[in-house]
């Protein structure tokens, strides 16, 4: 029996960033806890798909997109949002789930905004807080 021909590996997840930063736009939504222990979005309660892609708009104005958007797969990127992604001509590149390594631009950024800001004041609810 004849072995089976093993393709080339693909480029390592590592490779990929370093090949594309610069036509790449990382997404990520991220969450605080109340004291209340309630679980809320930062910027919005409820995101939902045709929240997000109108974020997605707005963001990235006049057809100004990066060639790749590199999110995870939560359920607010929703159809309209894969809709108006491929609408601007902008290839979705998906993180393995629970794999938040994989999307090192927008993790940082959110632990960067936990230490600085978010870990110094106790969230009540959606518009109100007291310092720490």
């Amino acid at each position: 029996m004849t072995p089976k021909r093993r393709s080339p590996p693909s480029q390592t997840w590592r490779t990929f960033l370093a090949n594309n930063v610069r036509e790449l736009v990382a997404l990520d939504f991220f969450t605080v806890l109340t004291a209340r222990l309630r679980v809320l979005f930062v910027l919005t309660e409820h995101p939902t798909a045709a929240w997000t892609a109108q974020q997605l708009v707005d963001a990235l104005p006049d057809e100004s997109g990066p060639a790749y958007l590199l999110r995870d797969r939560d359920r607010a990127y929703g159809q309209r949002f894969r809709h108006r992604l491929k609408a601007m001509g902008i290839e979705e590149v998906l993180t393995a789930p629970h794999s938040p390594w994989q999307n090192p631009f927008a993790e940082r950024l959110i632990g960067s905004i936990r230490r600085e800001c978010l870990n110094h004041v106790l969230v009540l609810g959606e518009r109100t807080s007291a310092a720490s």
